[in-house]
């Protein structure tokens, strides 16, 4: 087994704004994987919420070079802990396996045909007026999800309503909301039927969502990473945000979503702002998934070759020379 990382960028399609600041270029890690003349590939977005860099990241994923072919995607689980290094590689070791196989990672998966889904397009923190052109720009697609969590957003959230009237909106706080802030918006919210809110508190207080009134739903995001978050949802979140970079693969991301909806969660398919290789993995996870934001390749100005086909809001399954 070869193991390589390699730190690309590629330019977004203007600046992304969310409430922890803004960003013009998608970092990202790729990972090759090489063995008996077949080679699979994942990609990860480093994030420095969760105290990652890419230097970081690049050491963990170089730390597993010595252990050759007895690097599988089991070992793996216990080598590196969740996040995006670990990814990066499972999602490698994914492709790798079904390439030298002559299959497909959802057949591998033990999951059906992949069809296409709908995502989500997100618009990022600006004024009023830039979010509500951004709307009126993009009404067409079916669902919008609204950056907030500064001062002003309540115009924000009529401009865009007012820009996109027959859109389903949600929106995405990244924890930047006091329980104050959650109360006064609630009304809005309802008015103009936001339809989901992610992640309104800090994960550290997120306690604070068995004492407010939640008639639309609650997803998590940075408070669930794995199958070990789970047992401190209950009562307070109606969704979970799965993403591969906080699970650390696919292989947990499978596992996370089979034990959710065991326990009754909705499910949410995200992303950090990657290329179309991080996002082919994740499709397979958003077969069914209640609401999906796999908008990366939406957000960029560059991207893979091949990337993944889009239609509008409707993404297709990778072409195995991308992934899978």
């Amino acid at each position: 087994m070869h193991l390589t990382a390699h730190t690309e960028q590629f330019k977004l399609d203007g600046a992304f704004t969310i409430s922890r600041g803004s960003r013009t270029e998608a970092h990202v890690v790729r990972v090759s994987a090489s063995h008996a003349g077949a080679t699979g590939q994942g990609e990860c977005v480093p994030y420095a919420r969760y105290g990652e860099t890419v230097s970081s990241v690049v050491d963990q994923i170089e730390s597993l070079a010595a252990r050759g072919d007895a690097l599988t995607r089991e070992a793996l689980q216990g080598a590196l802990p969740a996040g995006a290094a670990r990814n990066a590689v499972d999602c490698a070791l994914w492709d790798l396996e079904a390439k030298a196989g002559g299959t497909s990672v959802a057949a591998l998966a033990r999951l059906g045909p992949l069809a296409p889904v709908t995502t989500a397009y997100t618009i990022g923190i600006d004024t009023a007026e830039a979010m509500e052109a951004k709307a009126r720009e993009h009404s067409s697609r079916p669902l919008l999800k609204i950056k907030l969590g500064s001062p002003g957003d309540v115009p924000r959230l009529r401009a865009v309503r007012a820009g996109a009237p027959t859109a389903e909106l949600i929106v995405d706080a990244n924890e930047a909301w006091t329980r104050d802030d959650y109360l006064a918006l609630l009304p809005v919210l309802d008015e103009l039927g936001v339809t989901l809110v992610e992640q309104p508190f800090h994960a550290d207080n997120d306690d604070a969502l068995l004492e407010v009134p939640r008639p639309i739903r609650i997803c998590a995001d940075e408070s669930c990473h794995d199958r070990t978050s789970l047992p401190g949802m209950a009562g307070k979140y109606d969704v979970i945000n799965i993403k591969l970079d906080k699970t650390g693969g696919l292989t947990e991301a499978l596992a996370l979503h089979a034990a959710a909806r065991e326990q009754g969660f909705q499910i949410m398919v995200g992303c950090m702002v990657g290329t179309s290789l991080a996002m082919a993995p994740a499709l397979l996870v958003a077969q069914d998934a209640e609401t999906v934001d796999l908008d990366g390749p939406l957000l960029l100005a560059e991207d893979r070759d091949p990337p993944l086909a889009v239609e509008g809001s409707v993404l297709y399954p990778a072409q195995p020379s991308l992934w899978g």
